[in-house]
């Protein structure tokens, strides 16, 4: 039987492949995940050719480097290329690739495209409104910002461990509103619970120059309380839990917060 010809990677292949790299976890890139099997059809290609993609990218991502996961050894000169690119221009990129992303799978304007059950695609509704394409614009970088933070910490709080995902925020270090050029970088992004999400928004916390809780003189006046303290408390002076794949916080970033965010 002859062999099927090979499909090219396009580039817009390739902004899929890496869209989907920032989702799902390294122990699910693999050709039997159902996510993969389903975008590799809408693709046009095998699921294996999209996960040995997808570990190809993982050799070149430093934070696996760092953890000695070395992913494949077999990444071209296109995959390198590809992946400095995406990283050296994440804001419109990321936002780019979810658009591609989300007319692959639905051309539905009311519905985003979650992939945050790791073993299915969701259609799910925005949470924002969708009268302007810059608005629709702006929802797909979130999107994407949201879910690659959001899977980079393995769904937990980096503070508490929850992993209820609906408690859970991309939360923003330097101001979404204030730093265009850094909305979408993993780096500027934290997993927190909602309710750490708006003590950190708030300068009610912070954390110091080794990733260590710090909580602000103003938090403290409002002790006692004890569902108050039992929040902040114990995690008072201990490391956040690390993300997994490439974006640790960027240390600038953390003390931008500190210097000008936190209520020290």
């Amino acid at each position: 039987m002859a062999k099927a010809p090979a499909v090219k990677w396009t580039r817009e292949h390739f902004l899929i492949a890496l869209n989907l790299y920032c989702k799902l976890p390294f122990g699910k890139l693999h050709k039997g995940n159902p996510i993969i099997v389903e975008t590799a059809a809408k693709m046009g290609r095998t699921p294996s050719s999209l996960a040995m993609k997808l570990v190809n990218f993982a050799a070149l991502d430093p934070v696996q480097q760092a953890r000695g996961i070395r992913g494949l050894q077999g990444a071209t000169k296109q995959d390198k290329a590809m992946w400095a690119e995406f990283h050296s221009n994440i804001s419109m990129l990321g936002t780019e690739s979810e658009q591609i992303m989300h007319d692959l799978f639905t051309h539905d304007e009311t519905k985003e495209v979650d992939f945050l059950a790791r073993d299915k695609v969701r259609l799910v509704a925005p949470s924002g409104p969708t009268e302007s394409q810059a608005t629709v614009t702006v929802r797909r970088g979130q999107q994407f910002f949201r879910q690659a933070v959001l899977t980079a910490y393995n769904v937990r709080c980096c503070i508490s461990g929850i992993n209820v995902p609906r408690l859970l925020v991309a939360s923003h270090i330097k101001p979404w509103g204030k730093f265009p050029v850094d909305r979408l970088n993993p780096r500027n992004g934290l997993c927190l619970s909602t309710l750490h999400d708006a003590a950190f928004d708030a300068g009610l916390i912070t954390l110091d120059d080794k990733l260590g809780v710090v909580l602000s003189k103003r938090l403290r006046s409002f002790f006692p309380q004890p569902a108050l303290e039992q929040n902040f408390v114990p995690f008072a002076g201990q490391s956040i839990r690390l993300p997994e794949k490439l974006a640790e916080p960027e240390a600038d970033f953390l003390r931008f917060h500190r210097e000008n965010i936190f209520q020290s």
